[in-house]
């Protein structure tokens, strides 16, 4: 199979959804229907023995949330998919960030109760950044959801993008009968119950039929009603429009019930893009390139808790990898000998043997790799847009243990580079801050200095409302900011000028004083 082959196979997309959305779900029956697994996790019994494939760190085990980004590969008819999982709860939204850029397009999955929630504006503007190609599932069927012309209307309203059904719900909760393709005039028959295994509906070729108007009984003449009302005040799909991020396909269904689900995958399938060309400094990366390049959207410590080891994961933009080629470390202008990448399917690795534009292989890291790190076959490429965002929650943290104080640093300088926390060490006082966004954030921070690096730390109260990380082309003016503002600064986990202000105001006044210096909210990794 030619390169090109291989890279017009590849799909690779998240999940995003506001918390409890039902995104695990969404991809465990994902995963189902690549048969990466033979039965689904129940979720709602994390303490029971079955957990939900993607959440595989202890804690989220334990809290049922995913809080760290798994990555899962599985064919699909004649698509290989990277499914990157993002997690879920609405703490742990940097390091969504930054896994929205290492994938081709998004699944939105959407809970017909509710509607646009918080969180999924939050995740669409991050996709907006990179006009990520949308596909929407609006969830669970099986129970009694909104008007669904009254949702397409919220998300186009609130999202700004245009919805275009391609299934259309008979129902809900109790009176759900299963949903109507518009385009190929066929019912697939809801059947409860069938939610921990590949299940093969019933499908009744075309709305006007005997059976259809058997299946939905009384409520038929109104259902019929709804869907010539659909048809006629939604638009056509358009590639284009849809590959520009302007328009949407929206399907419905439930994924705890496992229905929908595989409608949705041949969505995907069909429509989600190839690997994209993706910026560098100095160009635009084309993924049909013969020579290798990849960056590291994420580093990801202790995966195997019987090894003190990191993995980085690397997203191949150009290329194909293969084991035990050279390649160029560009940030530190070294050549590395890469023989033990890896493939994931969530906490599970396999070596990997070779790797194409699209698929993201793990790099064994003793800590020289970081994020946003590019690696090439010889070229001095640097890929941008990996981001790191300010922290909007500071905290002192100290060890209960003073003997342990190494430990602690090297455990937050760690978790650090992996994009679970900020560290800040300010300029003028021994101590250490960790920045999040998000409160139990710090939960996880603590969990994981404990269980990895066996350093019990206790938080307390800091006086900094914002950190601005500290940029300027005139070398003096950096240096006498840094004179006369020592007690507000901090270097960070990356060795970064960061100025921690206490107040919104001081802020303000700090910035009007030195117009001649910029204060970022993000700044490259």
């Amino acid at each position: 199979m030619t390169s090109s082959d291989e890279i017009t196979k590849r799909r690779t997309f998240a999940i995003i959804s506001h918390p409890d959305a039902g995104k695990t779900t969404m991809t465990e029956k994902l995963l189902l229907f690549g048969n990466a697994i033979q039965l689904a996790g129940a979720v709602k019994s994390r303490k029971a023995d079955r957990h939900a494939t993607s959440d595989w760190m202890a804690m989220e085990q334990e809290r049922g949330i995913s809080v760290t980004t798994s990555v899962m590969q599985f064919p699909y008819r004649n698509r290989v998919m990277n499914l990157l999982d993002t997690p879920g709860h609405e703490d742990f939204s940097e390091d969504t960030y930054r896994t929205l850029t290492a994938v081709d397009s998004a699944l939105m999955v959407i809970d017909g109760a509710k509607g646009v929630e918080p969180r999924t504006i939050k995740l669409m503007e991050v996709c907006r950044l990179r006009d990520t190609p949308i596909i929407t599932f609006i969830n669970k069927l099986d129970r009694a959801i909104r008007d669904p012309l009254e949702l397409l209307d919220e998300i186009e309203d609130i999202l700004q993008i245009q919805c275009v059904p391609i299934t259309w719900p008979l129902g809900s909760g109790s009176h759900f009968r299963g949903t109507y393709d518009l385009a190929a005039d066929a019912i697939e028959v809801y059947e409860p119950g069938q939610g921990q295994r590949v299940h093969a509906y019933p499908l009744i070729q075309r709305l006007d039929s005997p059976e259809a108007r058997a299946l939905l009984g009384d409520d038929y003449e109104a259902l019929a009603e709804e869907v010539e009302l659909v048809r006629g005040a939604t638009p056509d799909f358009d590639d284009g429009d849809f590959l520009g991020a302007t328009q949407t396909p929206v399907y419905f269904g439930t994924a705890l019930g496992n229905f929908g689900v595989e409608r949705l995958l041949d969505g995907v399938a069909a429509y989600a893009p190839r690997p994209q060309p993706r910026r560098a400094d100095s160009r635009l990366v084309d993924p049909g390139e013969a020579r290798f390049s990849g960056f590291v959207f994420k580093v990801q410590a202790n995966m195997d808790p019987r090894h003190r080891d990191r993995i980085a994961f690397l997203r191949v933009c150009s290329g194909r990898y293969e084991r035990g080629m050279r390649l160029s470390h560009v940030r530190l202008g070294k050549t590395v000998k890469i023989s033990d990448a890896v493939t994931f399917m969530a906490g599970d690795r396999t070596q990997a043997t070779c790797a194409w534009p699209g698929d993201i292989i793990g790099l064994h890291n003793h800590g020289a790799i970081q994020i946003g790190d590019s690696f090439s076959e010889g070229e001095s490429l640097a890929f941008i847009g990996i981001p790191n965002f300010a922290p909007e929650l500071f905290r002192r943290v100290r060890t209960r243990d003073p003997l342990k104080g190494k430990q602690l640093e090297k455990g937050l300088h760690q978790l650090a580079e992996e994009g679970a926390t900020q560290v800040f060490k300010p300029m003028n006082r021994n101590e250490l801050v960790v920045g999040a966004v998000g409160v139990l954030q710090f939960d996880v921070v603590a969990h994981r200095l404990r269980e990895e690096y066996r350093a019990d730390c206790i938080y307390e109260d800091s006086n900094i409302h914002t950190a601005r990380w500290i940029h300027g082309e005139d070398a003096g003016a950096v240096e006498a900011f840094r004179r006369k503002n020592a007690d507000h600064l901090a270097i960070d986990g990356g060795g970064h000028l960061a100025y921690l202000a206490p107040t919104r105001t001081n802020l303000q006044l700090t910035e009007e004083r030195w117009p001649e210096l910029e204060f970022r909210k993000t700044r490259e990794h």
